[in-house]
């Protein structure tokens, strides 16, 4: 008997080895790992997060349970990968339904698993079930090998009879264990954007959120970065970097547990939002886009450029315009005449682009000011009295393409769509208004109100089809909070409406695939990889400050190609010069909003030479790999270069900001060249009459050296600055 019972114990045992292999889920790029295994318990945990493992044998050599800790817990407990409330609620949970009886208890088991290829990587999709209630839960993840980028989101639906409250929906949620964790986080406020700042990450919770609704981003930006054992570094250490695509109010919670290890939570934020999924309804929470590197954020950083170019930036594979924007040089000012001389400007600067800003509709509340004329998108006659059309033939004549501003998701109390719909508008009953900007935001979980502002879009483009661009606007967060369409489904409201707006881009992209659209709020409130499926780039801040600029732009390039980064040449301190702010410019997407009367000749001379540097240059600079060099934070100078793919152009950037009296300074050690290739130095974007006192300028180099000893670049002028081009002999 006694033989029998350990002949039995042992074909248990390799049942459940057996079992354990065949249940073991590899999610893999080139250089990371992600194993998910099925324990016996049938439930689904991580056992790895970390690099690549060489040998596939050992991903059947880990366990799924963790220790419980040192709380005398008999059982143990596993890094359960979607872990459900009200069962072992040790920790914030990735997902909460209150089902039909009242029970608030989820508990997912895994059902099964497949994978597929998808463009540019392999798709895993992982079922798991409630066993005790038809509730069931498809994970997602998409692998990028090259590009060593995860892409992650899930989908939650039922089956009861009636609809379920769901009080979280996390997109998914990631384990760490080490000694050290640290958080780089974004704060930002109007004109403030990016801001960086590192914190260790210690016992408890640390959670980043936003509850603006559609100016959301204002104050926090969703991304962060992790350093392990040490804060961030940009050129070593291990890193990651993690962003949430959701353009609405988004939730970070980072947990570190009672034996140190951290858990990551992406998620829509749950405030004010418990929302009614009613059967066979399908939630499906935001992409959670993450990368790692061993290198530090630069290379990380790369990893998603590259990966955001590849598969997920609209066209991020085409072409971008240069422009010339009319809004700080005329504000609400301008007829026909006025607009149509500006064009000229445009093509004497040698832009691609003439934007037309705000203040070009309304009729019977004119848009003269910010206090009028939202939502009445007819153009104002007393304006422009040959409307678009005449317009768009202005700017033909002038030898430019013709774009255009739009706020479409919004409205001014004083404007006719207010006074027929007054409850297309988010606003509370039974209580005085608050008008943020004078405005309120329209309700884009109505259909109707979907309908309407898709229709702005495809109205202008219908009747006028050579506007080639438009600046999308949206400045209001969502305030008096309550939807007059969803009557008694308010915590429905903030969810929706993010959805609503995604139905509009959807629509617009459908129809018109080819036009591309700024992303703008603000400023930089909008800023996310699921917007950016709709735009082809944003505006970063309305602050375009030069010296602002460095700060900002270094903190959004950790997250986006400069591909996707617009920059503006203004009169934003004017104790910098022109070329200092158009070098600082031309490192993003290039674009001007002054007025050239208000430049010497000198001054057009050189910004006409820069528009045609940078436009011979676009390719290194918005497709070639980035390196940031050094940073504004670290002192009185800031420096970051793009090489081209084969390694055979770089465009080097440095910028003295305000350095100290007979302070010394460093060469610039270069990146990304190859070391065995000789690279002419030259500097560009001079001023006229001018020649370079760059040591190295006209000398060539090997990539080597410039790498190991570098170019003495710097100087201890104030706002001064060199843009140096490189190219391979």
């Amino acid at each position: 008997m006694k033989k029998l019972f350990v002949l039995l114990m042992a074909l248990f045992t390799l049942a459940q080895v057996d079992a354990q292999e065949k249940n073991v889920i590899r999610i893999a790029t080139d250089n990371t790992d992600l194993i998910l295994q099925v324990a016996p318990n049938g439930r689904l945990y991580q056992a790895y997060l970390g690099d690549k493992l060489l040998n596939e044998k050992d991903i059947n050599n880990f366990s799924p349970y963790v220790k419980g800790g040192s709380d005398g817990s008999v059982s143990t407990r596993g890094w359960e990968v979607y872990p459900g409330s009200g069962a072992e609620d040790y920790f914030e949970p990735a997902v909460a339904i209150t089902h039909n009886d009242g029970n608030p208890s989820t508990i997912l088991r895994y059902i099964s698993s497949e994978q597929k290829a998808v463009a540019g990587g392999t798709e895993t999709i992982i079922q798991l079930k409630d066993d005790q209630y038809p509730v069931e839960v498809t994970l997602h993840y998409i692998a990028y090998p090259k590009e060593n980028v995860i892409k992650t989101w899930s989908e939650i639906k039922h089956a009861e009879k009636k609809p379920v409250t769901l009080w979280r929906y996390a997109s998914t949620m990631l384990y760490f264990s080490g000694n050290e964790y640290y958080l780089t986080e974004f704060s930002s406020d109007w004109a403030k954007e990016a801001q960086m700042s590192t914190q260790p990450l210690l016992f408890g919770k640390k959670v980043i959120d936003t509850k603006l609704g559609s100016r959301a981003a204002m104050h926090t930006h969703p991304f962060f970065e992790l350093g392990f054992e040490q804060p961030a570094q940009e050129a070593q250490g291990r890193a990651m970097l993690g962003t949430i695509g959701w353009t609405g109010n988004f939730q970070f919670t980072f947990e570190v547990d009672n034996v140190g290890n951290l858990r990551v939570i992406p998620a829509i934020n749950p405030y004010a939002s418990d929302y009614e999924l009613k059967p066979n309804e399908v939630f499906t929470t935001p992409e959670f886009i993450f990368t790692f590197s061993n290198n530090g954020t630069g290379e990380a950083s790369r990893n998603l450029h590259a990966w955001a170019r590849n598969y997920q930036l609209k066209d991020g594979q085409g072409d971008r315009m240069t422009l010339l924007n009319n809004w700080e040089n005329t504000y609400f000012k301008f007829n026909e005449e006025l607009l149509a001389e500006l064009m000229k400007e445009a093509k004497h600067l040698g832009v691609d682009m003439f934007l037309l800003d705000d203040g070009w509709f309304g009729n019977k509340h004119p848009r003269n000011s910010d206090n009028a004329g939202l939502g009445d998108w007819e153009v104002m006659r007393s304006k422009l009295p040959g409307g678009i059309p005449a317009l768009v033939q202005s700017a033909k004549k002038a030898g430019v393409k013709f774009g255009i501003w739009i706020e479409p998701e919004m409205v001014n109390p004083k404007s006719e769509l207010f006074e027929k719909h007054p409850d297309w508008a988010i606003q509370l009953p039974n209580r005085e208004t608050y008008y943020y900007r004078n405005q309120l935001v329209l309700d884009l979980s109505n259909p109707k109100v979907q309908d309407f502002v898709y229709g702005v879009v495809d109205k202008i483009l219908t009747e006028n089809p050579e506007v080639a661009f438009f600046k999308w606007d949206c400045n209001s967060p969502i305030t008096n909070i309550y939807s007059p369409y969803l009557k008694n489904k308010q915590g429905q409201l903030y969810i929706d409406h993010v959805r609503g707006i995604y139905n509009v881009l959807k629509r617009v992209k459908d129809k018109y695939p080819n036009v591309p659209m700024m992303l703008c709020s603000g400023g930089g409130a909008r800023c996310d990889y699921e917007a950016l499926k709709y735009y082809t780039e944003f505006w970063c801040s309305d602050n375009t400050d030069p010296i602002e600029r460095l700060f900002i732009q270094w903190g959004f390039s950790q997250i986006f190609p400069a591909k996707a980064m617009c920059a503006h040449v203004t009169s934003w301190n004017k104790k910098t010069s022109v070329k200092f702010r158009t070098d600082v410019a031309s490192m993003c997407k290039l674009g001007f909003d002054l007025g050239l009367k208000e430049l010497n000749a000198d001054e057009q001379t050189y910004c006409q030479n820069a528009v045609a540097n940078w436009t011979r240059l676009k390719k290194v600079i918005l497709d070639g790999d980035q390196y940031r060099l050094v940073s504004p934070y670290d002192g009185n100078h800031m420096s970051l270069m793009y090489t081209s793919l084969d390694k055979n152009k770089a465009v080097l950037y440095t910028y003295d900001i305000h350095p100290r009296f007979g302070e010394k300074l460093l060469p610039v050690k270069l990146q990304g060249l190859d070391a065995k290739k000789m690279y002419k130095v030259k500097e560009i974007n001079l001023m006229p009459n001018s020649k370079s006192n760059l040591a190295a300028n006209e000398n060539t180099y090997s990539g080597d050296y410039l790498m190991k000893v570098g170019i003495n670049a710097f100087t201890t002028n104030q706002a001064f600055s060199r843009v140096i081009e490189l190219t391979a002999e």
